[in-house]
């Protein structure tokens, strides 16, 4: 994947997490109506909000990484393992392309 395709696709990337950080937002911390008054339905409110909350903390991690990646790019570094100093297949980064880290350096999940 060339320089230009990387920071358009990481760009394209960023903005869709930055739109679904703002809906979270917006529905966690800008709610107009009360909690209800049945402690059944404010408990699955709370859950509700715990979880969209969980995934606000994902999509800001994720938005970190692609920072991160556009830095590389700005640098020259994009393409090259953090650790091994090899480059990190086109494949690899075509499904993430925020990796910092070859298939063989990345840690198992």
């Amino acid at each position: 994947m060339n320089h230009d395709q990387a920071r358009s696709k990481l760009m394209e990337l960023r903005k869709e997490l930055a739109a679904r950080h703002q809906r979270i937002d917006k529905q966690i911390h800008h709610r107009d109506e009360r909690r209800s008054a049945d402690s059944e339905e404010r408990a699955g409110e709370m859950s509700n909000d715990e979880t969209m909350e969980l995934l606000d903390a994902s999509a800001t991690a994720e938005m970190q990484q692609i920072d991160h990646a556009l830095l590389r790019l700005d640098t020259g570094t994009y393409g090259t393992c953090e650790s091994c100093h090899q480059p990190i297949p086109d494949e690899r980064l075509e499904l993430i392309p925020f990796a910092t880290k070859c298939v063989a350096c990345a840690p198992a999940n």
